[in-house]
């Protein structure tokens, strides 16, 4: 197995590792409101939060209870 000679410090392998996942992020329009988001993120529009073009939360029939 290999041995290193000598220790890479912590801070050296998370910059290699999370260098290049800010730029990665990706921007979808939803298909039933027409909203910009990001993959794999809810987002609320006109007091609903939609997820894969289905509605989650209402919040106007959540402060009418």
């Amino acid at each position: 197995m290999a041995h290193p000679k000598r220790k890479i410090s912590k801070t050296r392998r998370d910059k290699r590792r999370t260098h290049y996942k800010a730029s990665d992020q990706q921007i979808s329009t939803c298909s039933k409101t027409g909203e910009s988001h990001l993959y794999h993120r809810a987002h609320w529009h006109e007091g609903k939060l939609y997820y894969r073009g289905k509605v989650l939360v209402d919040a106007d029939q959540n402060s009418e209870n």
